[in-house]
């Protein structure tokens, strides 16, 4: 008999999650059945992705969501023996029931000297997030600089790694003096406490005056805002998460919606009308035409006077206008 111990997810978070959304469960697992197998946990892993992915796919009761390096105890799985070790996505246990479809063994040469609770770090989830996210996404180029907030986190440091390896400047920014400290350690050529700068601008700007050709976005809110500002032009910018707005629902969205785009793994590339100028008077003529033939439809919000145009651009802002929105003196 095993009697297994998990957290489950007692209230969905209001703002910051409270003690009182948590609750203690126990309960026997059954026997194995044929390709089946019980876990024990080694090491489990916290990560921010827990906030977001609480509310968006979690019942109240449901045990809270995470991966873990566990030991197989009992086994009727041959490609699990008893006494391997394994990376598990059970969630928050002590022991778990497994098909074995959620498992994946540890590397058979995983060297004595390296910790196994790297399988959920450096050498896990957030590792090849960081990976990813660095060659894949962003595609950092040798001499390019790179920003990466939330430095000093299991994502962070990975990427202002790679960063270096890769060749690039890496810019961090951290909570800490000591993380600061640490990052410093780490290569970052500049770091800096965003909580104790004066300007965040000015530090981002100080950091980089020639601002950030790729930008790792694992924060959101104000630091997003303003850190958007600093891209150079054809900058990329790759969202890994939005922490500073998980716990506020008033700003789940900011600048930009991160869960959203996070989730969905939607790309962000800005662009201009002035890219394309060559091609204007064809794509002129090209509107002009769907205009005449009555396919391209228009509606104008006309504010008369030249006395109210902060109202009509207030107005515009907070989405009173259908179609354009002009202003006739």
């Amino acid at each position: 008999m095993v009697l297994a111990k998990s957290w489950i997810l007692a209230k969905h978070f209001d703002g910051f999650p409270k003690d009182s959304d948590f609750k203690l469960k126990v309960e026997e697992l059954p026997e194995p059945k044929d390709g089946e197998v019980i876990l024990e946990a080694v090491f489990l892993s916290v990560d921010p992705y827990m906030r977001p992915f609480s509310k968006l796919y979690m019942k109240e009761g449901d045990v809270m969501i995470g991966t873990q390096v566990a030991k197989v105890i009992q086994s009727k799985n041959s490609a699990f023996p008893v006494g391997s070790h394994v990376v598990s996505s059970c969630g928050w246990r002590t022991q778990a029931l497994s098909d074995g479809k959620d498992l994946t063994l540890l590397m058979a040469d995983w060297p004595k000297d390296v910790p196994m609770s790297l399988a959920v770090g450096t050498v896990g989830m957030p590792g090849l997030t960081a990976l990813y996210g660095v060659e894949a996404v962003l595609q950092v180029q040798k001499g390019e600089t790179l920003l990466v907030n939330a430095a000093a986190g299991a994502v962070g440091t990975v990427v202002g790694q790679i960063g270096k390896i890769k060749g690039c400047k890496v810019v961090g920014s951290a909570g800490s003096d000591a993380k600061v400290a640490y990052l410093k350690q780490l290569g970052f050529d500049e770091a800096f406490n965003y909580k104790t700068v004066p300007s965040l601008e000015e530090a981002l700007k100080k950091a980089a005056p020639e601002g950030y050709d790729c930008f790792f976005e694992n924060v959101g809110g104000q630091f997003s805002t303003i850190a958007l500002q600093q891209m150079k032009e054809f900058g990329r910018i790759a969202v890994c998460g939005g922490i500073s707005t998980y716990h506020d629902a008033a700003h789940q969205t900011g600048p930009y919606p991160l869960t959203t785009i996070n989730w969905k793994q939607v790309k962000i590339e800005g662009f201009m009308q002035s890219r394309w100028k060559s091609d204007h008077p064809q794509g002129l003529k090209k509107l002009m035409g769907w205009v005449k033939e009555g396919k391209l439809k228009y509606y104008e919000h006309v504010t008369r006077g030249f006395e109210n145009m902060p109202a009509a651009f207030m107005g515009m802002l907070h989405g009173e206008n259908t179609g354009k929105a002009i202003i006739t003196v």
